[in-house]
């Protein structure tokens, strides 16, 4: 128990990471399970075909289905990986346009000096002297 809150600091964002990807890893393999199954689907109803266990209409109404399907779940995939695309494009640019902001700040304290306060100027001279 102490060895745990001791190491929190380090373990907390190590195990965050490792729960998000969990996360991405396990809503991946559903969105790949549901397009396999989807395939498998219509594979099985094409053997259904093939040896006459439905009709052609019956065959066409549920391919068209399953075909929809899966069209939907690419749309979905692509809709997805375009929102991702534009996050990191704005969070870039966002970088992007702090950056010259942080520069401008380091600049100006270059180029403006601190005055000095005529106490300080007054030793400055009678260092000099």
């Amino acid at each position: 128990m102490l060895t745990q809150l001791l190491l929190l600091p380090i373990m907390g964002p190590l195990n965050g990471v490792v729960w998000i990807a969990e996360q991405i890893q396990e809503r991946t393999n559903t969105e790949f399970d549901a397009q396999e199954n989807l395939h498998k689907q219509l594979l099985s109803l094409q053997l259904s075909f093939d040896i006459g266990e439905i009709s052609e209409e019956e065959f066409e109404i549920q391919e068209e289905e399953i075909l929809l399907k899966i069209q939907a779940l690419e749309e979905e995939a692509r809709l997805e990986l375009e929102a991702e695309q534009e996050q990191a494009r704005l969070e870039l640019e966002t970088e992007q346009e702090q950056a010259p902001l942080t520069l401008e700040v380091e600049q100006d304290e270059f180029e403006n000096p601190p005055l000095f306060t005529r106490n300080i100027d007054t030793y400055r001279h009678l260092v000099t002297l």
